[in-house]
């Protein structure tokens, strides 16, 4: 299989960046995205050539080429690659409403740490219990 052509890095213990994950895989099913949630304990950024502390505090997508993009124009690359979403990325590309997705983004980023996260099952971080 080859690799996908966007790969979505996001914080899988975010309620709200989850369900849009989940939303995503539900719609595209063929490989062309792949997703790395960043809050599992073994998610190393360097492997894939990114900064923790700037993966950690904005949105990261990386390109099949290796491009990596951020912030709002990451949100217009995965949204430009499901379907029913490619509405978002045309929209938010507009020169008048960019500045208030760009502010949107900036608000987000900064009280995305406070919200309520999603609990994890021991499994999920590679540690179940034995019966």
């Amino acid at each position: 299989m080859n690799a996908p052509q966007l790969t979505i890095f996001y914080d899988g213990l975010c309620q709200l960046c989850s369900r849009e994950i989940d939303m995503f895989r539900r719609r595209v099913t063929d490989g062309t995205l792949g997703y790395v949630d960043i809050s599992l304990p073994e998610f190393d950024a360097k492997s894939y050539g990114l900064d923790a502390a700037a993966v950690n505090h904005s949105m990261h997508v990386k390109r099949q080429s290796g491009e990596i993009i951020t912030g709002v124009d990451a949100l217009i690359a995965m949204w430009q690659s499901v379907p029913g979403f490619r509405w978002m990325a045309w929209l938010t590309r507009k020169w008048w409403l960019r500045p208030f997705a760009n502010l949107g983004y900036v608000i987000f980023a900064w009280i995305r740490p406070k919200l309520p996260k999603r609990s994890r099952a021991a499994c999920d971080t590679g540690s179940c219990p034995t019966p």
